[in-house]
């Protein structure tokens, strides 16, 4: 990549563009509904069981310019979800300032390890045991969704659930190819502990991306 180039990815003018499409929202608050996924590359997190490894290496990813981003993303809804990777190893704020503009809906998933950058309608927290939140995003998350793995995960999520703010929405979503072994778990954790809700991955049992 040229400096010029590097530059502007620096700068969030460009952005390493993994994918983008139009589907439904299958986790969280949100689920359901329809929604434009700008899926951006680059992420040092490193979670085993990440259903997206590919999108890691940002190299692998070819820096896009936001206005193309944004061009595409209006087409199809008013509700945008940047996911990725992690979309806050780089600067979010030129691309949802242009998304905002044109008045629609921004969300982020992220896990929080980076600053926060943008500006948000929705931000979905799911932490990582390798790299935690940064207190900006535990103070500014609308949901907090943990990925649970294995039984540490419950207690995780309740060290967790500590450090958010008191109207974060707290979710529990079992780790996919781990499902019928601890779907079982969250149904009993949930009915023992209701302020956490279930997130279920149903945008796999729809077989849709």
């Amino acid at each position: 990549m040229n400096s010029e180039i590097q530059d502007l990815v620096n700068k969030g003018e460009m952005l390493p563009l993994m994918e983008e499409f139009y589907t439904i929202q299958g986790e969280g608050y949100h689920k359901g509904t329809a929604a434009y996924f700008i899926r951006v590359g680059g992420c040092d997190v490193g979670c085993h069981w990440c259903d997206v490894k590919e999108s890691w290496n940002a190299e692998l990813h070819p820096p896009t310019q936001i206005s193309k981003i944004v061009e595409n993303a209006k087409k199809y809804s008013d509700t945008i979800v940047i996911t990725g990777g992690e979309p806050l190893t780089w600067d979010m704020t030129p691309l949802t300032k242009q998304l905002k503009a044109l008045g629609m809906q921004v969300h982020i998933e992220t896990s929080g390890a980076y600053k926060l950058t943008g500006i948000w309608d929705w931000i979905c927290l799911s932490p990582k045991k390798l790299k935690l939140p940064t207190q900006e995003v535990y103070d500014k998350a609308n949901e907090l969704k943990v990925i649970v793995y294995n039984k540490d995960d419950f207690r995780f999520a309740e060290e967790q659930a500590a450090k958010v703010n008191k109207d974060c929405i707290l979710y529990l979503q079992p780790e996919w190819s781990k499902r019928d072994k601890v779907v079982p778990e969250i149904v009993d954790y949930v009915m023992k502990h209701p302020k956490w809700k279930v997130s279920l991955q149903t945008h796999k049992y729809l077989n849709i991306p």
